[in-house]
């Protein structure tokens, strides 16, 4: 059988798998290529500026708010005439900053006299600044600098050095002289607790960053422990170009993850606001379509792949069987009797077993055809070799030998034994009802028989079973002839 099959399925069926899964995974690959890229820009683009509008405008009443205050301070009639006056009731300033301090929700306030150095407090005066102690050194950089103000952090020695944020205003006189630094303060956990809630309702990591890459505040205790963005892995590249530009939108790499970043310059503040966002985060919904994509894809690959391998394999077995079979009897042809002969003969001389083979030939075939017609002959060959088949073993090969001939190939079955079968053969062939309607008077058929002997090759065999059916012919037809 193997010499009349067709070439094997599986090639097929690998490049059609190939194929659909190429063309599937590279349309849904550059299609998750082209959603990133735009969820990218539009998070570079458009979110992350968005998100840093709102925190900013937040930012605005929590934090800026404090520096108008100071502001009203710093401009206040009251606080300068009292200055210039010698500062002589004490009780008026510290109710004037009680009165600050409560009525603008400030942590602090304060006001340092520049001719006195005294430190005025809600409290009273708790010290006088001096050049020598490092934590006087805010005022004397405020004292020098050309900007009204600053906002520094910094412990507040006035209640028990809790670290706090600072707006430092230049206080001066009617002439523009320098007559002393005044304020307000707001607790940094305060603020820090004001920026997490930005971050949760946002869902972005914020923080804030001096002209110098200090991150002041952050939202993120992770972020917050991280003192620089100089020393921060992926932005400290970025870090000059980020606090010389001052806005602009960014893209990092850190601990093996990707950071989309959108930094703003706080002039309030003079501080930088970083508004960044993970970019796996952002993607994880096209992420989970890619996989959805790529599952469907691999369920319709399996389908295609199933569908083409059963039309495969049936297209397969009809050409096999055309390739293999008679297709007037359904039969095996001659071709593929050659095969299954040299397998038999094969077992034969391994089991021990004798082997027989029974050829006959329909009578007067010809003057069926000729009084008939040839669809009736070959209507006389159909049903002649359903009759044939079904009186034979299942071991047993039938095949059309040529023309009106059938060749039978019997398995574990001697001279004797096979002359018995051809012998029934002969009479279902010659009873058949089937056949007789179809020919009015019945058909016949004569037989030939004859046993393998060792050594004997196939057409010697053949050979004495056509001359065994030759002599049943001349001895007057429809009868089994042995051969010796």
């Amino acid at each position: 059988m193997s010499r009349f099959a067709l070439p094997r399925k599986r090639p097929v069926l690998f490049l059609v798998t190939l194929f659909l899964a190429l063309g599937f995974l590279g349309t849904t690959i550059v299609s998750y290529q082209v959603s990133r890229n735009a969820i990218r820009d539009s998070i570079l683009t458009q979110e992350l500026p968005l998100t840093s509008d709102n925190v900013y405008s937040e930012i605005l009443k929590d934090l800026v708010r404090p520096v108008f205050v100071a502001s009203m301070m710093a401009n206040d009639t009251f606080l300068r005439d009292w200055t210039l006056n010698g500062e002589k009731d004490r009780d008026q300033l510290t109710r004037y900053l009680r009165e600050v301090m409560a009525k603008y929700s400030a942590f602090t306030s304060f006001f340092i006299s520049e001719k006195t150095r005294n430190y005025y407090h809600p409290t009273g005066v708790i010290k006088q600044v001096s050049e020598l102690e490092n934590r006087d050194a805010w005022y004397y950089r405020v004292r020098a600098m050309p900007e009204p103000y600053e906002i520094n952090v910094d412990p507040d020695m006035a209640n028990r050095d809790l670290l706090t944020i600072f707006i430092n205003y230049r206080v001066q006189d009617y002439q523009g002289n320098f007559i002393g630094a005044a304020g307000v303060g707001l607790t940094v956990e305060a603020v820090r607790s004001a920026i997490t809630a930005y971050q949760e309702r946002f869902d972005r990591r914020i923080s804030f960053v001096d002209p110098q890459g200090r991150i002041l505040l952050a939202g993120d205790r992770a972020r917050q422990r991280e003192t620089n963005i100089h020393f921060i892995d992926g932005l400290r590249t970025l870090a000059p170009e980020i606090l010389s530009v001052q806005t602009g939108s960014y893209e990092y790499k850190n601990g093996g993850r990707t950071y989309l970043l959108n930094v703003r310059y706080v002039p309030e503040l003079k501080w930088y606001l970083f508004v960044e966002k993970p970019e796996d985060g952002a993607l994880a919904g096209i992420r989970r379509t890619l996989y959805v994509n790529i599952a469907v894809c691999l369920a319709v690959t399996i389908l295609v792949v199933f569908i083409t391998s059963l039309s495969l394999s049936r297209y397969q077995k009809r050409m096999e069987e055309m390739a293999t079979t008679d297709k007037l009897t359904g039969l095996l042809n001659r071709q593929t009797l050659d095969v299954l002969f040299q397998q038999s003969l094969s077992l034969a001389r391994r089991t021990g077993e004798p082997l027989s083979v029974v050829l006959s030939d329909l009578d007067h075939f010809k003057a069926v055809n000729d009084r008939h017609g040839h669809l009736k002959g070959d209507a006389v060959l159909a049903r002649a070799a359903a009759c044939l088949k079904e009186q034979l073993r299942t071991s047993d090969v039938v095949c059309r030998w040529g023309g009106e001939e059938f060749l039978m190939i019997l398995k574990d079955c001697d001279a004797q034994a096979a002359t018995a079968l051809a012998e029934k053969l002969r009479v279902a062939i010659e009873g058949d009802a089937e056949l007789a309607a179809l020919v009015p008077g019945g058909v016949t058929a004569s037989y030939g028989v004859s046993q393998h002997k060792d050594g004997e090759p196939v057409e010697s065999l053949v050979g004495r079973a056509d001359r065994a059916m030759y002599a049943a012919k001349q001895e007057g037809r429809n009868r089994v002839k042995t051969a010796a």
